[in-house]
This record gives C-alpha cells, sequence and structure tokens, in this order.
C-alpha cells in the first residue's frame, strides 16, 4: 500500500525515522525496480542551518514549502542527483533526504546503471540510488501518493526499535552548532541474505 499524504504530513524528523523499511518503487516502462529505506536524513525549516531553506524560499528549494508527499529533487557538485521527500504543513520547508536503499527489485536495471559495482555498493548512498534509479530533476515535484506515479513509496517491512541507530547528518561540515550535531540521521541494516516475501 502506498503511503498516505497524512503519512508526511508530521514532524519531519518522525518521518525520517519512520521511512527506513518503506519501500521506495521506481517505475520506468513498465519495468519496477525497488528497495527498502535503511538511511534517511531530517531537514526542518529555515532556522535550520543545514537545510537548503535556510537563506529562504528560492527558486531551487520553492518545492520544500510545497504539499507534503512530493518529491523534492535537486542536483548538486555539478554532478549528482538527491531524492528528498517533502513533510509538514504546507508552506513550511521540510524534507527528508533519501540516502540509502536496500534492493530487492529490478536487479537488471540497477546493474545496468551501475556497471562494474557489487550489489551491495549500488544504493548505499544519495546518489548512488538516484543513479541506480534513474531518479533524476524531471522527477522534482512528482506525488509521491499517487498509485500511478513513476515514483512512489509503499508500505515495507517492520524495522526493530533497537536496530534503528542515529548521527549527526553527513557532508554539512561548514553549518554552525547546534545544526551540525543535530543527530537527525536515522539508519538500520538489513542483512545481505534479506529475501523479500512475496
Amino acid at each position: 500500500m502506498i503511503l498516505s499524504r497524512n503519512f508526511y504530513k508530521r514532524p519531519v524528523q518522525t518521518v525520517a525515522r519512520e521511512l527506513l523499511g518503506k519501500r521506495l518503487v521506481r517505475q520506468i516502462e513498465g519495468n519496477f525496480a525497488a528497495g527498502y529505506i535503511v538511511e534517511a536524513e531530517s531537514y526542518d525549516g529555515e532556522q535550520d542551518q543545514a537545510c537548503h531553506a535556510r537563506c529562504g524560499r528560492t527558486h531551487r528549494n520553492a518545492m520544500m514549502y510545497g504539499e507534503a508527499g512530493r518529491a523534492y529533487v535537486y542536483f548538486t557538485y555539478g554532478m549528482h542527483w538527491m531524492l528528498n521527500c517533502v513533510c509538514g504543513n504546507d508552506g513550511y520547508p521540510a524534507a527528508v533526504l533519501i540516502r540509502a536503499i536496500h534492493p530487492v527489485e529490478g536487479f537488471d536495471l540497477m546493474s545496468k546503471n551501475r556497471p562494474g559495482i557489487k550489489e551491495s555498493l549500488w544504493c548505499d548512498g544519495p546518489a548512488k540510488l538516484t543513479k541506480a534509479l534513474e531518479i533524476t530533476g524531471e522527477l522534482n515535484g512528482i506525488d509521491l501518493c499517487d498509485p500511478i506515479s513513476p515514483l512512489k513509496i509503499e508500505d515495507g517491512i517492520d524495522i526493530p526499535v533497537n536496530t534503528i541507530q542515529t548521527s549527526a547528518r553527513i557532508g554539512i561540515q561548514s553549518t554552525p552548532e547546534p545544526w551540525l550535531s543535530m543527530p537527525w540521521r536515522f539508519f538500520t541494516i538489513i542483512p545481505e541474505n534479506f529475501k523479500e516475501q512475496v
């Protein structure tokens, strides 16, 4: 079942934690690729000095101010796409960065997009998973709650609370405290030999 709009209309830290174990699904020309989310970071409003909205609304970050349950896809370092889920109330800029997934479907597609790389490294970073799943700026603003969307997030597997870890967010070294050390990165591990039950 696809996650509802109300799932995303909550505090961004709650959404980030509860996205662990959910199933990210990409549809391309009738083919599907999917994986369970195992790492996510939350970015919380204009006061969050690590957030794209820290300087207010811009053309680039406008999607963050929109409807919860939409994808916010942005380009960074001149080479990478990053996938985020918009959260919270309309007009409040908050989003969860999807940092890693555990692949469970569409191995041929991911292998083609990540040639010469072993399966465990296909999607273990935010730029890696967007490349593996062919997620680009064309999907910015797509409705993740729409059953016919080419990108959506579904219910997945239960992640035991005692396996969820937190840390400071990654790649924000120039961010001042207390934002630099906020424990807003959530992650877990799914065993390498895990097989999806269908």
